[in-house]
């Protein structure tokens, strides 16, 4: 038997009892002759003392271990003396007196620290460790308590999510690895198929044309803890290569219908494991169109744990003496402007800072104005509005002394991103963000369509699938950069969790969308050919969402970093540097699947 108890386990009440413990040195200290070992596994830590006068043998094989031997301890349960109780360990009322030791297996230095800190079994800190060594030892990393905790949170946060769904009568379906590639937004990640030489399977990007095709099946309310496959750019939120989320679909549902239906499940998972407070407005979460959430946060994506809008001042400015300004708008751009409460006290390294940062944008600065605390303006700009302008301006933005007003002046696009993203760098300078909420908000009316600049054309903006709003009218009468969609995403704290939509489940209506884009019907065909069919056999109307699970549980354990909720993560470059992924293969799977390199990389090879 390895163990009789865990070693987070054991309480005052098992004094005088033997047992056996097994798992990982986490520190040895050795007193006067006496040594005192706390061992650790996954559920917590309990002191093993060795006294060479109670158990000499015992005492000498312990005095060979090192951290991280994993150990089997036989030994009595007794409690500590009061002045020597570790309140912020939950075994700290006792401590094992060893009488035996076994060491199961000896173990190397471990390139980093891994040792439980012993107030409040806390975790190790890794701030000073490169990312990349832990990720190519993620095995050992796994060990800190801080990654435990978050696998341990993950899996209640899945059995949550499941359950909440199973509750509401929502039908648990597994779909298809390997599919069919198709046009989801990012690249495919494809996969040879040795049966049917030169062609290719994808890996999913989403569930997305499966769990519609359910719909069609009558299945009505769908979910699923689906993998996600994307061949896309590491960020902070985002994992390269692969994710899970909880894939929705129901039936016979219109949008407002659905978001009644799923709200409660965003306020009950802050209520299960936060406690942070979520604002709501008239009961329900808070709605913002993609429109509205451009022009007062520069971001479709807001963070609303605080306020600082953006305000659209072109008309003010439009004859203005600022050329910057009035040259702007003569060239149907727009002006726009915040004021950053107490950002007085900010550095004009600081300022400058933030400026190059908008310049990275495509924004050619960042004009301010600082309003001094005896009410004076200090800024270059305010010559060229005129006093009188300058002051409209600051009551119109209701600018105080100690405040600061920073502009943006160029197209719509770089505008928003602009001060959107001097709005985020203020909330966090300013220390405006308040860490007590969870914000979400539903952002809807996303545009059907956007142009797109690289290849001078009209292209979908958001999901291809997604209803038009006033379906075939609006798409044979409008323009196709004013036809709005259906489409929805849930977002919280900055942070985009889902994106959604009201399908379209019409065959005719899915040409003309298609049409509108550049994929004339024996395209669709091609790709949708399925779906097409399906619809033809009466479809329901039908909508979804899939939120991210590593952003939710991310969001709900307080992380800024996605790979410290996923066990397996890829680093920044898409690597897996523990299994060293991707690899080469031997030449003879390349041959079994009718593949050659390409010749420049055969080259490339043969030059290493």
């Amino acid at each position: 038997m390895f163990r009789t108890h865990t070693c987070g386990e054991l309480r005052a009440s098992a004094a005088g009892t033997t047992i056996t413990l097994s798992g990982w040195v986490n520190s040895r200290r050795d007193h006067g002759g006496v040594i005192f070992i706390d061992l650790r596994d996954r559920y917590g830590l309990t002191q093993v003392t060795f006294n060479p006068t109670r158990a000499k043998d015992a005492w000498a094989v312990a005095d060979k271990v090192r951290d991280e031997y994993v150990i089997k301890v036989t030994g009595t349960v007794e409690r500590r003396p009061a002045e020597m109780i570790n309140p912020k360990l939950s075994t700290g009322e006792v401590e094992i007196f060893a009488t035996g030791i076994e060491i199961l297996n000896p173990a190397k230095t471990p390139p980093f620290s891994l040792t439980w800190m012993p107030e409040g079994e806390g975790a190790a800190s890794t701030q000073d460790v490169n990312e990349d060594l832990r990720l190519k030892y993620r095995f050992l990393d796994l060990r800190r308590h801080r990654m435990l905790e978050n696998l341990e949170f993950r899996a209640r946060v899945i059995k949550f999510l499941r359950d909440w769904m199973h509750s509401r009568g929502f039908l648990e379906v597994e779909t298809p690895l390997l599919t069919a590639s198709s046009p989801e937004g990012a690249r495919d990640f494809l996969v040879p198929s040795r049966l049917h030489p030169g062609k290719f399977y994808a890996l999913p990007q989403a569930p997305q044309q499966y769990k519609q095709l359910l719909m069609v099946g009558g299945i009505d309310k769908y979910f699923q803890i689906a993998p996600c496959m994307r061949d896309e750019d590491a960020r902070a939120d985002r994992s390269p290569g692969e994710f899970y989320q909880l894939d929705v679909e129901t039936s016979f549902l219109e949008q407002d219908e659905f978001f009644n239906l799923m709200e409660p499940l965003f306020l009950d998972l802050a209520k299960e494991f936060t406690n942070k407070t979520v604002p709501l407005v008239n009961g329900r979460l808070p709605r913002l169109t993609f429109a509205d959430a451009l022009l007062k946060y520069g971001t479709d994506k807001p963070d609303l744990r605080f306020g600082m809008e953006i305000e659209d001042i072109t008309a003010l400015v439009k004859n203005c003496g600022f050329s910057v300004f009035s040259n702007a708008v003569k060239n149907r751009g727009v002006v726009r402007a915040l004021c950053a409460p107490g950002a007085a006290k900010l550095s004009r390294t600081e300022i400058e800072k933030m400026t190059e940062e908008v310049k990275k944008l495509g924004a050619k600065g960042l004009a301010y104005i600082i309003v001094k605390a005896d009410g004076t303006l200090q800024s270059p700009i305010v010559k060229f509005l005129g006093d009188a302008l300058a002051a409209t301006i600051i009551t119109q933005l209701g600018g105080k002394p100690g405040d600061v007003l920073f502009f943006g002046a160029d197209t719509p696009k770089i505008v928003a991103a602009s001060l959107g993203a001097t709005r985020l760098t203020l909330g966090k300078r300013l220390e405006l963000v308040d860490q007590g909420k969870l914000a979400f908000c539903w952002i809807v009316d996303f545009p059907m369509y956007e142009y797109n600049e690289q290849e001078k054309k009209i292209d979908f903006c958001h999901n291809p699938f997604s209803m038009p709003q006033g379906g075939m009218h609006a798409l044979k009468n409008k323009d196709p950069q004013e036809v709005l969609a259906y489409q929805y995403d849930i977002v919280c704290n900055g942070i985009e969790l889902s994106s959604g939509a009201v399908r379209n489940n019409v065959p005719e209506i899915m040409y003309e969308a298609f049409r509108i884009a550049g994929y004339g019907q024996e395209a669709v065909d091609k790709k949708f050919g399925h779906m097409i069919a399906a619809f033809r056999y009466g479809a329901p109307p039908h909508c979804g969402f899939a939120p991210g699970i590593e952003r939710m549980v991310m969001i709900l354990r307080e992380e800024h970093n996605i790979r410290e909720v996923t066990a397996f993560p890829k680093n920044g470059r898409a690597e897996d540097a523990m299994m060293n992924a991707p690899s080469e293969v031997d030449p003879k799977q390349l041959k079994e699947l009718k593949l050659r390199l390409d010749p420049e990389i055969t080259a490339k090879k043969a030059k290493k």
